[in-house]
């Protein structure tokens, strides 16, 4: 994925009301951006940090700026939560996921479970339909280890036990879990913080869903998925 146009680097000033971030260009320009991000952001919202951030042209935006990009413990780490379906997106595209090739058919924001729409849905008429939901990790507190979530997640907890009923019916369910940053070997869901979704990760792992964890390349022009990372249980 590479971004629309180059990003201007700047320094973090705060990150306040979950989705507003004040950066200080490099240039000297004080702007307001959009922070597409609706946790946390545990290490990734200290005054002081190295920011960058996209801007649109488009004239129905408040914010003309968005949050891309942190620099945290000497690595570049991508807070846009809104970035990893498009990143899946290409990679499926592009057969880079060796465990989802070979679906003919590719749709996404599918309605199923109660209410929920799947972010992916996989079809091929010779094999089960895959269900296919996407989840942005950033979280790293402690080692190589990255981790989800950064806060209490009952969305997502609700999810994975839609994703375990389409597997209990006969169908392929996968929880796909994006690391967008770059000094991770590892993935583990964040019990401290939400135990209850670490508790339904390790129940419908065993009921039959499917966890994947990816890593990413990330440069200031570009994020791209890139080779699988282990999950410690």
């Amino acid at each position: 994925m590479q971004f629309a146009s180059p990003l201007a680097r700047g320094t973090l000033v705060s990150r306040y009301k979950r989705f507003f971030a004040d950066v200080a260009l490099d240039d000297g320009t004080m702007v307001t951006a959009h922070c597409p991000n609706p946790g946390a952001m545990l290490g990734l919202n200290a005054p002081g940090l190295r920011a960058w951030v996209s801007r649109s042209d488009s004239p129905t935006r408040k914010l003309a700026h968005t949050l891309e990009l942190v620099e945290a413990d000497g690595g570049l780490v991508g807070i846009n939560t809104m970035h990893p379906n498009r990143l899946v997106a290409e990679a499926l595209a592009a057969d880079a996921i060796p465990e989802l090739v070979g679906y003919e058919t590719i749709r996404r924001e599918v309605k199923y479970g109660e209410a929920s729409r799947v972010d992916f849905l996989l079809q091929n008429k010779d094999r089960p339909d895959c269900w296919l939901e996407i989840k942005n990790c950033h979280l790293r507190r402690t080692g190589d280890l990255a981790e989800f979530p950064d806060c209490v997640a009952a969305r997502s907890s609700k999810h994975l036990r839609e994703l375990a009923a389409m597997a209990a019916a006969g169908d392929r369910a996968v929880a796909l879990f994006v690391v967008q940053r770059t000094d991770c070997e590892g993935f583990a869901a964040c019990a401290e913080l939400d135990p209850v979704f670490a508790r339904t990760l390790d129940e419908v792992s065993d009921r039959g869903v499917e966890v994947l964890v990816y890593a990413c390349d990330i440069t200031t022009n570009s994020v791209t998925i890139s080779r699988p990372l282990p999950w410690r249980r």
